[in-house]
């Protein structure tokens, strides 16, 4: 099955930031160390990590809840007629067989002893990553040192490691177990109503038949698990590849394709008499929408000038000034995520005014960097033509 395969794996892979991730992302901070530390304003209420904690997992389970929604909506039930209670009753006697207590750890469990020790090995203190983190010496440099001797630098920066690990794992599997547990129920429940819907009175009764026999209830224990057996998990892996290839290979008729279809009208293609109605259909003041309007023009109209000039006197240094000005900000954006330890950046506790002002000027940011983008495009494209340049 596999979304549970995608569940499983997601929570398996939930597993690490509880432990070697975190205890990674510990290792991870010489950026952090050269921060300074913040003022503490005296007069400030005391840091309350109960009711911190209280408010994030508040924040979680709306964000939780909004995504059920959004699921709620795909798989929409309402529409569905009643289901037969006696077929209902058959049904939930096959799931009980197909699902017994435990069947969803035992699945995990091929995947538990594996993926979650590669990942710990990957990951953990004695990998060439980490130990690359640490020191700073090219990853490379450090695949050439035999195993015993990252053992001994690993444990230099943390003799504790292998207790550690294993307490992880220790801490992590019950915790697990539990979470799956909790998982079964509601899977036989909605399993057997598909089930119910799927197959006739007759034939459920056939299925539980079969489930009650030896080989039916050896089937039954083991059809789950076997969806990661590590022959299941490695074929499906290994046709990854060719999927990605095909797309690869269609590249060029997708684009094709969608170079054909019109481009999406701009706030700055709408005439005064659209802006009205888009005023109206918004419930917003058409003198909003016109001042966001016109700073498109206004932005656009610079960047055309500007990146026809660089276009025409260094084509080539404007490419190399590009790609620094998205590091830099992809940089910058990393900055930002890093200090987000201050409730000041939470856009959750800013006015309304502020925010509301905030989103505008980004809109008008990422229009105005789109226009920028496209008259860079053409800039370029003039460019060529001028100076008889074949284009790229």
């Amino acid at each position: 099955m596999p979304s549970f395969q995608s569940i499983l794996l997601a929570g398996a892979a939930a597993m690490l930031p509880l432990g070697a991730s975190a205890h990674a992302a510990q290792k991870e901070a010489p950026v952090a160390e050269v921060v300074a530390a913040p003022v503490e304003d005296e007069t400030a209420a005391p840091y309350d990590s109960e009711a911190a904690a209280a408010e994030a997992k508040a924040k979680m389970q709306k964000e939780m809840d909004e995504a059920i929604a959004l699921v709620e909506k795909m798989f929409d039930t309402s529409s569905l007629p009643p289901i037969d209670p006696a077929r209902l009753t058959l049904a939930e006697q096959t799931t009980a067989a197909l699902i017994p207590a435990g069947s969803i750890e035992k699945m995990v469990d091929n995947l538990y002893g594996k993926m979650f020790k590669t990942i710990m090995g990957e990951f953990g203190g004695q990998s060439d990553l980490m130990l690359s983190i640490q020191t700073g010496v090219e990853s490379e440099q450090i695949a050439k040192l035999d195993e015993a001797t990252k053992a001994k630098v690993a444990d230099m920066f943390d003799p504790h490691r292998k207790e550690r690990e294993d307490q992880i794992t220790k801490v992590i599997k019950p915790l697990i177990s539990e979470v799956l547990g909790d998982m079964e129920p509601p899977m036989r429940s909605g399993l057997a109503k598909a089930y119910a819907r799927k197959f006739t009175g007759a034939q459920l009764t056939d299925i539980n038949g079969f489930l009650a026999t030896p080989t039916g209830t050896l089937y039954a224990n083991e059809w789950m698990a076997l969806q990661a057996d590590p022959e299941v998990m490695l074929a499906v892996i290994k046709a990854v590849p060719p999927l990605i290839t095909k797309f690869i290979d269609r590249a060029p008729e997708l684009e094709k394709d969608f170079k054909d279809l019109p481009k999406e009208k701009q706030l700055s293609d709408f005439d005064d008499k659209e802006l009205a109605k888009l005023a109206k259909l918004m419930k917003v003041d058409v003198k909003l929408l016109k001042e966001q309007r016109d700073q498109w023009n206004s932005a656009t109209d610079d960047a055309v000038e500007a990146t026809e000039a660089v276009a025409v006197e260094a084509a080539d240094d404007y490419a190399v000034d590009a790609a620094a000005d998205v590091a830099t900000a992809a940089a910058a954006a990393e900055a930002v995520d890093a200090a987000v330890v201050d409730p000041a950046y939470d856009r959750g506790n800013w006015s309304a005014a502020d925010l509301k002002r905030v989103e505008e000027l980004e809109t008008a940011y990422e229009n105005a960097s789109l226009a920028a983008q496209q008259a860079a495009e053409e800039a370029e494209a003039n460019a060529s033509k001028r100076s008889k340049l074949p284009n790229n």
